[in-house]
This record gives C-alpha cells, sequence and structure tokens, in this order.
C-alpha cells in the first residue's frame, strides 16, 4: 500500500537518526570504560577482577530501577521521561573523571547505571508507539545499529582522547570521561523540543496520517490483549516473558564481555598503541554494524524471529571460540567479527519478537522486565572475563566461557520456538 509505505517512511526519517543518535550517545558512555580502561588500570592500579567488577557493577543499578523507570516512562510520556535519562546519566558520566579507587569507581558506575535505567526499553516502547508489528524489527534493527556504530566512531575518537594525556593537568582517560558525558546533556535538552509523545503529538503528521496511525496500532494492541499478556501482573508472571529474559540474559553475557574487554583483547594480540586499537576496534563494530541490518531486513520480509535469533546466537558463540583458538592476529580479528556479527544481529530480531505479544502496561513492565534481567548478564560477562583473564593471565579461556551463553541462547530460542510457534499464541 502506497499510502502505508509513504507514512512509515515519513516516521522513519523524522524519528530512526535522532534516536539512533541517543543510542550512540548511550552505548558509548556504557563501553567508553573500556578505552578509559588502557590507561586508568595502570593509572589507578586495578587488577583485571577489580576493573571487570567495576564496569560490570553498572548493570547492578540498572537492573534494580529498569521496571519502575519505564513504567514512569508510560506514565509521564517519553519526552519528558528520555530527556531526564539523558541529562542524568551525561553528569554521571562526565564525572567518572573523578574517580581516585576502587570505590569511587564501583559508586559512579552503579550511579550511571540508575540514571540510564529505562533508556533503552524506553526506546523500544516508543517503537511500538509508531510502527505496527511487520515494519518493527526494521526499525528496532535500524535504532539498534547504533550500539555497533557507537564502537565504529567511538573507538577512534576514544583513542585520540587518550592522546590529551596530560592536557590541562588531566589524564587522558579522565578527558575521554569528561568530553564523551557531554552530548548526552546536551541531547536531553534537545529531546524536550523535538520528540513527541506519540503520532497523535507530531506537528509533522497531516490528520488523515495520524488517524490512519493510530488506528492501526490500536487494532493491534486490541488483538494482543484478547490473546496475550496486557497488564503488569500478567507480564510479570508470564513464563514467555521470564523465558525471553534469559534468552535476552544469555546473548548480553557475551555481548558486554566483548564490548567491555576489546580494547584490551586487541591490545593483548596485536600489541598497538592506544590511538591504533581505537581504530582497529572500529573493525567488529562494522561488521556488526552490517549484520544488524541484513538480519533486521530479512526477519521482517519472511516475518520470522526465531530462528533468527537461534542462528545468529550460533554463529557468535562460533566465532567467540575461533577467536578464542587462533593466534594469528588478522584471523582472530576476523574470528572477532564474526562473532559481532552473530550476536549484535540478534537483537533486532530478538526485540521485535519479544515487543509482538505485549502491550499496554504489560509492554512496558515486560520489555523492562526483559532487559533488565537480561542486562544482569552485562553485569556477569565482564565480571567473568575478568575474573578469567586476572587467573589466567590471558583472553582465550575467558573468550570459550563467554562463547558457552549465546550457544545456550540459541538452544532455548529453539525449544521455545518449538513450544510457542514463530508467531504468538495464546499463553500456556
Amino acid at each position: 500500500m502506497v499510502f502505508e509505505r509513504s507514512l512509515l517512511s515519513k516516521v522513519t526519517r523524522r524519528l530512526i537518526p535522532f534516536m539512533f543518535l541517543l543510542y550512540i550517545v548511550s552505548y558509548l558512555d556504557r563501553i567508553n570504560v573500556g578505552f578509559a580502561a588502557l590507561q586508568l588500570n595502570k593509572a589507578l592500579n586495578f587488577d583485571p577482577t577489580v576493573f571487570g567488577l567495576g564496569a560490570g557493577i553498572f548493570f547492578i543499578g540498572y537492573f534494580i530501577f529498569e521496571v519502575p523507570s519505564n513504567l514512569i516512562l508510560e506514565r509521564v510520556g517519553p519526552r519528558i521521561w528520555i530527556a531526564r535519562i539523558l541529562v542524568t546519566w551525561g553528569i554521571i558520566s562526565s564525572a567518572t573523571m573523578f574517580v581516585n579507587g576502587a570505590l569511587t569507581f564501583y559508586i559512579l558506575r552503579f550511579l550511571l547505571g540508575i540514571a540510564e535505567a529505562g533508556f533503552f526499553p524506553g526506546m523500544i516502547l516508543y517503537l511500538t508507539y509508531w510502527f505496527p508489528a511487520e515494519a518493527r524489527g526494521r526499525a528496532v534493527a535500524r535504532f539498534m545499529t547504533a550500539n555497533a556504530m557507537a564502537g565504529v566512531i567511538g573507538g577512534p575518537i576514544s583513542g585520540l582522547l587518550l592522546r590529551m594525556n596530560g592536557a590541562a593537568g588531566l589524564a587522558g582517560w579522565q578527558w575521554l570521561f569528561l568530553i564523551e558525558g557531554m552530548p548526552a546533556v546536551i541531547l536531553g535538552f534537545v529531546t524536550l523540543a523535538y520528540l513527541p509523545d506519540g503520532p497523535k503529538h507530531a506537528p509533522w503528521l497531516r490528520a488523515e496520517e495520524k488517524e490512519w496511525l493510530v488506528s492501526k496500532l490500536q487494532r493491534e494492541r486490541g488483538d494482543v490483549r484478547r490473546r496475550d499478556h496486557h497488564t503488569l501482573g500478567q507480564a510479570l508472571r508470564s513464563g514467555r516473558v521470564w523465558t525471553l529474559a534469559f534468552i535476552y540474559f544469555a546473548v548480553i553475557m557475551s555481548f558486554y564481555g566483548i564490548s567491555i574487554w576489546l580494547p584490551q583483547i586487541v591490545q593483548a594480540f596485536s600489541g598497538m598503541s592506544d590511538l591504533i586499537v581505537g581504530f582497529i576496534t572500529a573493525v567488529p563494530y562494522l561488521a556488526a554494524t552490517i549484520g544488524m541490518v541484513l538480519a533486521g531486513r530479512n526477519s521482517d520480509r519472511t516475518r520470522e524471529r526465531h530462528l533468527h535469533v537461534a542462528v545468529l546466537a550460533f554463529v557468535g558463540s562460533a566465532g567467540l571460540v575461533a577467536a578464542a583458538l587462533l593466534t594469528s592476529p588478522v584471523a582472530e580479528l576476523a574470528a572477532l567479527s564474526l562473532a559481532a556479527v552473530g550476536i549484535w544481529g540478534t537483537l533486532g530480531p530478538f526485540w521485535a519478537m519479544s515487543s509482538e505479544f505485549l502491550s499496554g502496561t504489560g509492554a512496558a513492565a515486560g520489555i523492562a522486565l526483559i532487559n533488565s534481567v537480561g542486562n544482569l548478564g552485562g553485569f556477569l560477562g565482564p565480571y567473568l572475563v575478568g575474573l578469567v583473564r586476572g587467573r589466567t593471565g590471558n583472553f582465550a579461556l575467558a573468550l570459550l566461557a563467554l562463547a558457552v551463553w549465546p550457544f545456550i541462547g540459541g538452544i532455548i530460542t529453539l525449544l521455545f520456538r518449538r513450544r510457542n510457534g514463530n508467531e504468538p499464541q495464546e499463553p500456556q
């Protein structure tokens, strides 16, 4: 239908680039600690276990406040709440420049998790306000390619900022936190002016476009309500929601295990300077970007989610195993890129699959619950790598330990598909 394609194209042009930019800033503020570690660990005498715990503790604060934050977003509206999240996390991210020991490192990372809680599931929920189910996988994938592009952009930028070591009496890692936290604060105020709460509040949509989009989405939500979880209690009691949360946990274990440690992994096998490491780390993220776009497009074209998630999870696991066993720097970089394609590629189909059977408060709570439980893997993944690295002195066994998790996630996804089918069914 020409009208529908034209309308969704307009919505995409208006929203996705801005949301993409917000997510780049969000993801960069999460993983820049991995680049800072190239100097931070030596300056403050952090061993791998201390760094892994501090990097991962972000997700404990994130986990605790995720569901409440998303419920507040649904109540007060995305525009105000997303702006609040941006401003507070930007301030705390910049304040990480004042870390002077393990305790302050743990505290600020924990506070950053609290500040950012609700941003990502809020964005996923926000997409359900605009995109019908058949277009949502592609929209999610386009939005989520930002976390891969953040690595493409952030690696070189972080490498350059680390070269400011000594400028104005600050270390390079301090400049990195200070400068990379500022865009979130600025974009928080831009969000208040730019982001509409929903189609009804979009001045750039014509009356007939608003009416068609609102009617289409309301019909979808009505179908979901008749068929699935649409209250907070139902979402929290749903076995499928918890199964999806565990699948996401398994993927995120490796996702953040790699993201946080990638600069140090690359430096370990390449022996290059901080600046060159920043550029080399862009390669796996570039591969991940391509994988995410292709996976999201094909998942929408076929309207299939489960097999996409499972197969890509297996690809990610295989890439991590290869990275652990190979010794050539070029081959190891290629294996890490393959792992990134698989792990990052699961995200668009996964979130399209998860959001297709939730509506209303159930969507706000269910999406936030899946994301918050899943992101506990963001705590355990980096900590696991630090623990194994600290005891073995290398990354090989750590990569093998990470590889187990997406493999488990792929198996559970296939079992989930076998029980529930490819499309949402009445809960058992």
